[in-house]
């Protein structure tokens, strides 16, 4: 197993700013390519679309763009119970933690007779994609649909990539049917988002698109962005590491392999305040990798966009870490809640010994479409707030507009807009 090793004492500046600073957005190339197959799309409907699909996916030209209801009930029939049951477990953890980050309406009262209320509104319509065709993630279909219900979103379209046979992963669609997710489309990549973005004969357009997807999908969010909402643009999966002393050399080695599982394009980094303990994980991890199914993706995984970071002390590894802003930080020290509260540059932060990543991706309710690219700095993982939006509403009476009105002339004056101060005049005048 090949993993580049980095001593921070021994970079300059500009060689750890280096490692740091990464995006999640696309090349221009892939965005301008993606932009394409959008407008394609809003101009051609649902056969421009079925012609992507053929030529990126060779899915059948006779592939329903629209999953029969029916056959997601089949689908629930046919997986295995104890797959149905894990569903069923991580739908109620997952709609538990996300019930409880539904926003509440604000009032404020900055003056007498003037009120301010900030009041949140679910969207109408939004648009799901799930990553699909060679792979299967029924759990990100979870992580999306919930909060949205959870929300009070009045419609949802799940669009998501078939296999080469056009047939959607059944897993996928039985947690569709689990959901009680109906409006289902066997489409993926940038042309599924142009679908939800600028509709088709078959789909009609939404208001939001989230969920992750390759970098086609990034692309296309960003192309019809504006147009519609998106969350957040996201790159390959990425995790960060951070042991000291007390780490256990084997958990810390099986949580480096996990996140590398998803793609050779993982990035996975190991931050490590002592350097036999950082040879002591990446032992562990050389030996854990053969047992593996996928052992050939995490070992490219690594080969390309892992590392080693060996820091002078924790207050270093803490900086680095918080620096680096990983989708993932597993934090394996003598205090992990306190390390991590030195990191507020992270999605999602699991704690300890007994916290392994998986949990997160899975079961415990938190949710796992995360910021990649460094955007951990900026942003936060996919919640219920995502699925709505915020209006203002203020009223005054008599008695607050008076009060209000010599900030408002002076302010109006100095900025030149008479008519702004006029407005207040003319109801002031009436009796």
């Amino acid at each position: 197993m090949n993993l580049r090793t980095v001593v921070l004492a021994d970079l300059s500046p500009d060689e750890r700013d280096a490692i740091v600073r990464r995006s999640a957005v696309p090349d221009a190339a892939t965005r301008a390519a993606a932009a394409e197959i959008v407008e394609a799309v809003r101009v051609g409907g649902d056969a421009t679309v079925r012609e992507f699909d053929m030529r990126f996916g060779g899915i059948p030209a006779d592939t329903p763009l629209s999953v029969d209801p029916a056959d997601l009930a089949g689908a629930a029939g046919a997986v295995a119970p104890e797959v149905l049951a894990a569903l069923d477990a991580a739908t109620a953890n997952i709609r538990l933690v996300h019930a409880a980050q539904r926003p509440a309406d604000v009032t404020v009262e900055p003056a007498p007779g003037v009120s301010v209320v900030r009041r949140w509104t679910p969207l109408r319509r939004v648009g799901l994609y799930v990553p699909g065709g060679l792979a299967a993630y029924p759990s990100s279909l979870l992580m999306a649909a919930i909060p949205a219900q959870v929300a009070g979103v009045g419609s949802i379209a799940v669009v998501s990539p078939p296999g080469p046979d056009g047939r959607l992963d059944a897993t996928v669609m039985a947690a569709a049917h689990r959901l009680g997710i109906d409006e289902v489309y066997a489409t993926g990549g940038a042309q599924a988002i142009g679908a939800l973005a600028h509709g088709t004969e078959t789909i009609e357009p939404v208001d939001k698109i989230v969920g992750p997807g390759g970098a086609w999908v990034t692309a296309a969010k960003l192309a019809v962005y504006g147009l519609v909402g998106v969350d957040l643009p996201a790159g390959p999966s990425e995790a960060a590491i951070l042991v000291d002393t007390t780490a256990d050399p084997e958990v810390a080695a099986a949580d480096l392999l996990c996140q590398a599982e998803h793609g050779p394009d993982s990035a996975v980094v190991l931050i490590a305040t002592d350097p036999g303990v950082a040879e002591a994980v990446v032992s562990a991890a050389a030996r854990q990798l053969h047992d593996l199914k996928r052992a050939d993706i995490i070992a490219a995984a690594l080969a390309e966009h892992g590392l080693v970071v060996v820091a002078a002390d924790r207050r270093d590894a803490l900086a680095f870490a918080d620096a680096w802003a990983p989708e993932h930080l597993t934090v394996h020290t003598a205090d992990p809640e306190a390390d991590a509260g030195l990191v507020p540059s992270a999605g999602s932060v699991f704690l300890g010994h007994w916290t392994p990543e998986s949990a997160g991706d899975y079961a415990t309710g938190a949710n796992h479409i995360l910021p990649t690219g460094g955007l951990a700095a900026s942003y936060g993982p996919l919640a219920t707030e995502d699925f709505g939006s915020w209006r203002q509403l203020q009223r005054l009476t008599r008695e607050g507009l008076e009060g209000l009105a010599p900030t408002i002339r002076s302010l109006a004056q100095a900025e030149g807009l008479t008519a702004h101060a006029a407005c207040v005049d003319v109801r002031l005048e009436q009796r």
